[in-house]
């Protein structure tokens, strides 16, 4: 069984694009990464998944379960953590907590304590004061309290400072050892590279790819640093030139004799070729999804 499948889903709002023929394969115990930037349709699909919102076309099953049919069971297995937290004014935060346990009809009092502790969230705050970053903090322990076996976080991080978002993904990461799978949406692209085992690109309601983070990383672009010119002449394949203090860096997608043949016509005084960053990758991807576009 799949923590998450997915077959062409579809959702349209209107006349308006959220998600387009969507296929996506999640394992149970993955570590799963969903990037891309806003608007992409990250959201709409997390939604989509949950029974939040039904799909226009398409199918998909969360823990076995068809996302149409079987929603409640869905929902008391799954720790989910919106992109925007709300909460009812006037509650404390230990009055949320317990109203979101009592949801899933469980005790989870000494959980959510050692939670609260490890974020450093005080309970007894009312939520109307706690600042966008404590907020999210209530959304995460609200998430975790229960222990599901799959978690499903749209931008869990923003409005976390980078202490705080360390201890949350050392928290992730104990679940997932523990057998949990996690599933989270990310436009922040070093926060998928380190933590991440699985990722997923989406542009503009489409799927790119899917694979291991490692094998993202095996593109045919490389980046290429060389020392000791200022300027690159016309090379084919090359783009993304970025000066350095005393040389140039570019990506390169091309052959490599045709490379190394270019480079022995240069007075360089030295060259590294390595894997480029996720960052880099994305865009790659993005590339020659416009390539493609504009082939039509």
């Amino acid at each position: 069984m799949k923590a998450i499948q997915t077959e062409h889903l579809t959702k349209y709002y209107g006349k308006s694009r959220g998600i387009v023929d969507l296929s996506l394969s999640v394992e149970q115990g993955a570590f799963y990464g969903f990037i891309g930037p806003n608007g992409a349709g990250k959201s709409t699909t997390i939604r989509t998944l949950l029974g939040l919102i039904t799909p226009t076309e398409g199918a998909a099953r969360v823990l076995g379960h068809d996302i149409r049919r079987e929603k409640q069971q869905i929902l008391s297995q799954v720790g989910y953590l919106p992109s925007e937290t709300m909460f009812y004014s006037g509650m404390r935060v230990k009055d949320v907590l317990r109203f979101s346990a009592d949801l899933h009809k469980k005790d989870c009092r000494e959980e959510a304590q050692r939670l609260c502790s490890r974020l450093e969230l005080d309970p007894n705050r009312k939520v109307e004061e706690l600042s966008l970053g404590n907020r999210k903090k209530v959304g995460i322990v609200c998430a975790m309290q229960h222990k599901p076996i799959l978690y499903i976080m749209d931008e869990p991080t923003s409005g976390l400072d980078p202490l705080m978002q360390r201890e949350f993904f050392e928290l992730l990461k104990e679940r997932n050892r523990d057998g949990a799978t996690v599933f989270l949406s990310s436009h922040v692209l070093s926060e998928v590279q380190k933590y991440c085992t699985h990722a997923a690109v989406i542009r503009e309601g489409r799927l790119l790819i899917s694979d291991s983070v490692e094998n993202l990383g095996h593109t045919e672009a490389k980046r290429v640093t060389v020392r000791g010119i200022r300027e690159l002449p016309e090379i084919d394949h090359a783009k993304d030139v970025k000066p350095l203090e005393d040389g140039i860096s570019f990506l390169y997608d091309g052959k490599p004799a045709e490379l190394m043949r270019k480079m022995a016509e240069l007075p360089i005084r030295d060259i590294t070729i390595t894997e480029p960053d996720l960052e880099e990758i994305f865009l790659h991807y993005y590339e020659k999804e416009e390539t493609c576009d504009d082939g039509l």
